[in-house]
């Protein structure tokens, strides 16, 4: 019995000393308080900064990806360049001028009028050489070349008295090369009268009016406007002997009188219109200058 009751002393006494030491302990501080939570937001501070740099990973996989394709696929968006056609300037600046000759004038009549004209038709418009002058060879002035071929020009212009009618046209491709044309043919001309036949600033009344004046030897100027002149009348074919064509002279572009297509389409309709036949009566002859 007595060692029963010295047990329960025992643990009576251990037990209130350990009530007792908790009773004396202080009580726990805010920074104990503090350290035992920061593990805590710790683990959530990381778990939510984590979860975030996932998904910019993921962000800049779905930014790259796009901008990869469209590098790939702007090559193919872009047009093509397409190349560059050669205009007459091109080929002509490249080659070597060449005078004119007789048969380039045949195939260039032949050439126009064969889907216009019979076969029959086209047939008359073929020239025997003697229609033709000797051509320019690249070495003349206007001045020497009309001396070469019309050798008897001074007997010739005094014989002409007809009016509204012409002994000598010069057709060229603009107003500005027949007015250079008619300041270079001084030294040929003496004492013949020359008109100018072209549209700028001139009216075809006032020309019709100046031809049926006075007599008039040489007309310089377009076929368009000489083509109309024929056709009111007001020029006549009928003491014409001597049709020289600017063929050889190039403009700013190098394009010769033909290979301008108004004038070309102009210069055909003024041969059709009564020079190619009179050539064929042996009336009328054609230089190339």
């Amino acid at each position: 019995m007595g060692d029963d009751l010295g047990e329960e002393w025992w643990t009576h006494e251990g037990n209130s000393d350990a009530s007792a030491a908790e009773e004396d302990a202080p009580p726990p501080t805010e920074l104990q308080e503090k350290e035992q939570k920061k593990p805590e937001k710790r683990k959530s501070v990381t778990e939510a900064t984590a979860k975030p740099k996932k998904k910019k990973k993921i962000e800049q996989k779905e930014c790259i990806t796009p901008q990869k394709k469209a590098a790939e696929d702007e090559p193919s968006t872009k047009p093509k360049r397409r190349r560059k056609k050669k205009t007459i300037t091109d080929v002509l600046s490249s080659s070597e001028p060449k005078p004119g000759c007789p048969s380039d004038l045949q195939n260039l009549l032949t050439q126009h009028f064969s889907d216009k004209l019979s076969v029959i038709e086209q047939e008359d418009l073929k020239l025997q050489d003697s229609s033709f002058l000797s051509s320019n060879d690249l070495t003349h002035t206007i001045s020497s070349f009309l001396k070469q071929v019309c050798p008897k020009w001074s007997k010739i212009q005094k014989q002409h008295t007809e009016k509204r009618a012409l002994v000598l046209l010069v057709v060229c491709s603009s107003a500005l090369r027949a007015i250079e044309l008619i300041k270079q043919m001084t030294v040929f001309k003496g004492e013949a009268k020359a008109v100018k036949l072209f549209a700028k600033h001139i009216k075809i009344e006032e020309q019709i009016k100046l031809l049926q004046k006075g007599v008039t030897h040489i007309g310089v100027g377009t076929p368009g406007r000489m083509s109309a002149l024929v056709e009111k009348e007001g020029l006549s074919l009928q003491a014409l002997k001597y049709v020289v064509l600017d063929w050889n002279w190039r403009d700013q572009k190098l394009r010769r009188m033909v290979d301008v297509p108004e004038v070309k389409l102009d210069l055909m309709k003024l041969l059709l219109g009564g020079i190619l036949q009179r050539c064929k009566e042996d009336k009328v002859k054609i230089g190339l200058y």
